[in-house]
C-alpha cells in the first residue's frame, strides 16, 4: 500500500536550501576580506617571531659554547647537538618574512644588547643538566609560539621545538 501524500506542503524554504545558502554565505564572507586586511599583520607577527627565534637560538648557542669552553671533554657528545642549534639559528635568521635574507637584522638584534656570558656549573653532569633545562624551556616556548605564526614558519618552529625536546632528553640521559 502506498504512503499517502503529506497533508500540506510546507511553506517557505526547505532545510536543504537553507543549509546550502548558509554554506555559500560562509564561503563568500571568508573570501571577501581584502588582501591587505591580514597580510600586513601576519607578516609583522611572522617577522617578530622569526627574529625572536633567531635570538633564542643564538642565546642557546652561547650556552653550548660556554659549556664547551668550561668542559672541553664534553665536545664529543655536545658537538652534534650544537651543530643542530647553529642550523636552527641559520634557518631563523636566514629567511625573512618576505623571503629575503635578514641575518644583519637578526645579528643587530643580538648585538644591540649583548647578554652576559652564562655561568656554567662546575661539574660536567650539572653543565649537561644546565643545557637540558635551557633546551627544554626553549622547546616549550617554541611549541607555544608556533600556534601564533603562519604556515612555513610554524613548521620550522615545530621542527626546532621537536629537536629541542629531543636534545633535552639526550642531555638528561647523558647527565645520568
Amino acid at each position: 500500500m502506498p504512503y499517502p501524500p503529506p497533508p500540506r506542503t510546507p511553506s517557505g524554504p526547505r532545510r536543504r536550501s537553507l543549509l546550502a545558502s548558509a554554506a555559500g554565505a560562509a564561503l563568500l564572507v571568508g573570501c571577501s576580506a581584502g588582501p591587505d586586511s591580514a597580510a600586513g599583520g601576519t607578516a609583522s607577527v611572522a617577522a617578530r617571531a622569526r627574529a625572536r627565534a633567531a635570538r633564542d637560538s643564538e642565546g642557546l648557542l652561547e650556552r653550548y659554547d660556554a659549556v664547551l669552553a668550561a668542559h672541553p671533554a664534553l665536545a664529543e657528545p655536545l658537538g652534534p647537538l650544537r651543530a643542530q642549534v647553529a642550523a636552527h639559528r641559520a634557518a631563523f635568521a636566514g629567511r625573512a618574512a618576505t623571503g629575503t635574507r635578514a641575518p644583519a637584522s637578526a645579528a643587530a638584534a643580538t648585538t644591540a644588547a649583548p647578554s652576559p656570558a652564562p655561568t656554567v656549573p662546575a661539574g660536567e653532569k650539572d653543565a649537561l643538566a644546565f643545557l637540558a633545562t635551557a633546551e627544554r624551556s626553549l622547546a616549550d616556548r617554541r611549541a607555544k609560539d608556533l600556534l601564533d605564526v603562519p604556515g612555513e614558519l610554524a613548521r620550522v618552529m615545530a621542527s626546532a621545538a621537536a629537536a629541542g625536546a629531543a636534545h633535552a632528553y639526550l642531555l638528561t640521559e647523558e647527565a645520568r
